[in-house]
């Protein structure tokens, strides 16, 4: 029989548990303390909001490992009335149709373009992704959003696709998709401030630039 001896002369280091520190999924307490004192997301709002006025809404606010923003009350629908080409490096307004609306009704294989009613501050070492909610996802409607950059600030521009041969919904101030703040082991070199990005700061809804 083999003993195992534990050598009580070799201490081993401490781990590092401090979240602010090590890399990963950032949960609600950090995402609560940057909002709060560094206006990461704001407006902001500390719990799961599920209800307005006694009614049921797609519940928008804080969760566990993310945050579900709201989308706000303008859309732009997608229309071919000029038989206009979609050009990502010329576009023109002119394929869309301008609403301000509680309730934007999305026509069948088509999308909106709209935009969070949450304006964003991403920290320098944090990359966040978008995920759209299940809710809308059940319905075949599809939240389509790039990440959310290190350094980055604005309102999120948000391109809703309804997938179905049938009209939808899409309600205004409810919940719309969840951001997941995903922390970098260090600053990167280079971030979308220090760079210049054409998107930066943008508010509303914000057309493709080239």
């Amino acid at each position: 029989m083999t003993t195992l001896l534990k050598n009580t002369d070799m201490q081993t280091p401490a781990l590092q548990t401090d979240p602010v520190h090590v890399p990963g999924i950032m949960p609600d307490h950090w995402i609560r303390e940057q909002s709060l004192n560094n206006d990461m997301i704001a407006p902001f709002s500390e719990k799961q909001n599920r209800e307005k006025d006694g009614e049921k809404i797609i519940s928008y606010g804080l969760s566990s490992y993310g945050y579900d923003a709201r989308v706000a009350p303008k859309f732009m629908i997608f229309t071919n009335v000029d038989n206009a080409i979609v050009d990502p490096k010329n576009f023109s307004s002119q394929s869309f149709v301008e609403r301000e609306t509680d309730v934007c009704v999305i026509p069948p294989n088509s999308f909106v373009l709209c935009h969070t009613v949450e304006y964003f501050k991403i920290p320098e070492d944090v990359l966040v992704v978008c995920l759209g909610k299940s809710t809308y996802a059940r319905c075949g409607l599809i939240v389509n959003v790039t990440p959310l950059e290190p350094g980055w600030e604005g309102h999120v521009t948000l391109e809703i696709s309804n997938t179905t041969p049938l009209p939808a919904k899409v309600y205004a101030n409810e919940g719309v998709a969840q951001f997941l703040f995903f922390k970098g082991s260090t600053p990167c070199e280079v971030n979308y401030a220090s760079r210049a990005g054409k998107y930066m700061g943008q508010r509303g809804v914000t057309l493709p630039r080239t």
